[in-house]
């Protein structure tokens, strides 16, 4: 074989192993795009469901809240109602004129 035959031939070879070498380039770029687009969805989904649990575990937290700003609101009212019907069931005739007796002595 020639000088120029062997270099020929050692270009061959250069530019077959830098083709070799692009393509494996080409492939890990190609492999690395897929698992970062892949990422992007495995993020953007776990986004969404973080999102819409937290979201339901604000409406549940405000459905407790209400619930028991209502159980104590309806308990005050009983209780003040209780207490009314109490005071009002005090008053008695003895009672009335007591408080006649006190309002005449003024007089």
């Amino acid at each position: 074989m020639s000088t120029a035959e062997k270099y020929v031939h050692s270009l061959k070879q250069i530019k077959e192993g830098e083709e070799k070498a692009q393509r494996e380039i080409d492939e890990q770029k190609k492999k690395v795009a897929e698992e970062f687009k892949n990422f992007e969805t495995y993020a953007a989904k776990t986004i969404a469901t973080a999102k819409t649990d937290g979201e339901k575990l604000v409406e549940t937290s405000i459905e407790q809240i209400r619930k028991k700003a209502n159980d104590e609101t309806e308990k005050i009212i009983e209780d003040a109602k209780n207490k009314s019907y109490t005071i009002s069931t005090r008053i008695d005739a003895q009672t009335v004129r007591e408080i006649i007796e006190i309002l005449l002595k003024e007089v």
